[in-house]
């Protein structure tokens, strides 16, 4: 009985994960993104940066956009933590950036628009 106890106890202690990403459901909210940032094959840069590969990659790294200067200073490596204080508050995460985004609110479409991005490499496959 002891073992049970401790096992739901270590279940317990676990961080939960919210929600599962969907990347369906993110292509949907996408049309929040779109009229600035483009993704998939043949991306170009638009209002704002054309978003292919964007996990891993250092902030204002693609060639051909004028970043800010908050954001090329930085020092940020998109990852999905990142990726989600940027997508909930742009100007929080980097106070003097361009992008003039309000947000996503809502962490569950956070979750989604980030599983979408996700899905396309850095040559725009997924």
């Amino acid at each position: 009985m002891l073992k049970w106890v401790v096992a739901a106890g270590c279940l317990l202690a676990m961080p939960a994960v919210a929600s599962a990403q969907d990347a369906e459901a993110g292509k949907k909210l996408w049309n929040k993104c779109a009229p600035c940032h483009a993704i998939g094959p043949g991306a170009k840069n638009k209002v704002g940066p054309e978003l292919n590969g964007l996990l891993g990659r250092p902030a204002a790294s693609v060639e051909g956009f004028a970043y800010s200067d908050a954001l090329k200073k930085s020092g940020i490596t998109w990852d999905d933590e990142k990726l989600h204080k940027w997508l909930e508050n742009p100007k929080a995460l980097v106070p003097g950036t361009k992008m003039l985004f309000p947000g996503v609110k809502d962490e569950t479409q956070r979750d989604d628009i980030i599983a979408y991005i996700e899905s396309f490499k850095a040559d725009g496959s997924n």
